[in-house]
C-alpha cells in the first residue's frame, strides 16, 4: 500500500492531522498533471498550475468530513473531475465576460490589454462529456482521466480497474463519439 493510500485511509478515519501530509504526497504529481492540462488551453490562459493544484485540493480536502478515497488512484479520479469543473467553471466565466461586454470603441494599445476570447471547444468538450456520461460512463470517466487528469492509458486502465487493452478500446471509442459531437456543435454555432 502507498504512502498516498494510507493517508488516505487516515483521512476517511478522521485524522486530523491526515489532510496536511497528504498535501505533499502529491503536491508534485498534481502540479505535473496541471501544467499538462493547461499547455492544452488557448494562448493567454491566466489559470497558473499552482493555483489550479491549490483550487483542486481545497474543493477535495476542503471542508469535506466523507471523503471515501479507497486508493491512491481513486484520489488522481477525484483531482481529475475537480481539475475539470475548474476548468469549465473558468471558462464559463469568461465566455460571460464576453457576453457582457460593452462594445465601445477602443485604441490599438487598449485592446491588446484585453483578455483574449475564452476557448469554445472547452464548452463543447463538457457538453458532448455530460452526453457520453449518460451513454457510456466507462468512456466518460476514462475521457476524464486522460484529458483532464493528464493520465497514461495505462494508470486510467488501473483507476477504473480494467485492461489496458479495454481502456484502449474505449478511448478510441470515446474520442470519435467525442470529434462527431463536437464538430456537430459547432456546425450548429456556426450556420452558413
Amino acid at each position: 500500500m502507498s504512502d498516498v493510500t494510507l493517508v488516505l485511509h487516515a483521512i476517511q478515519s478522521g485524522d486530523p492531522e491526515a489532510p496536511a501530509q497528504l498535501l505533499p504526497l502529491v503536491y508534485e504529481e498534481l502540479r505535473r498533471l496541471a501544467r499538462r492540462r493547461l499547455a492544452h488551453e488557448a494562448p493567454g490562459q491566466t489559470l497558473q498550475p499552482t493555483a489550479l493544484v491549490h483550487e483542486v485540493y481545497l474543493r477535495l480536502i476542503g471542508d469535506k468530513k466523507d471523503v471515501s478515497w479507497d486508493s491512491r488512484g481513486r484520489f488522481f479520479s477525484a483531482a481529475a473531475q475537480a481539475m475539470r469543473r475548474i476548468l469549465i467553471e473558468n471558462a464559463r466565466r469568461k465566455h460571460r465576460f464576453k457576453r457582457c461586454v460593452n462594445l465601445t470603441r477602443r485604441s490599438l494599445e487598449e485592446a491588446e490589454l484585453l483578455a483574449p476570447q475564452p476557448r469554445e471547444d472547452v464548452l463543447a468538450l463538457d457538453e458532448a462529456l455530460t452526453e457520453l456520461a449518460a451513454t457510456d460512463r466507462a468512456a466518460a470517466e476514462l475521457v476524464q482521466l486522460r484529458y483532464f487528469g493528464g493520465l497514461s492509458s495505462s494508470e486510467a486502465a488501473q483507476v477504473l480497474g480494467v485492461s489496458k487493452r479495454t481502456a484502449e478500446r474505449l478511448w478510441t471509442f470515446a474520442r470519435a463519439w467525442l470529434r462527431d459531437r463536437v464538430q456537430d456543435t459547432r456546425k450548429d454555432d456556426n450556420p452558413a
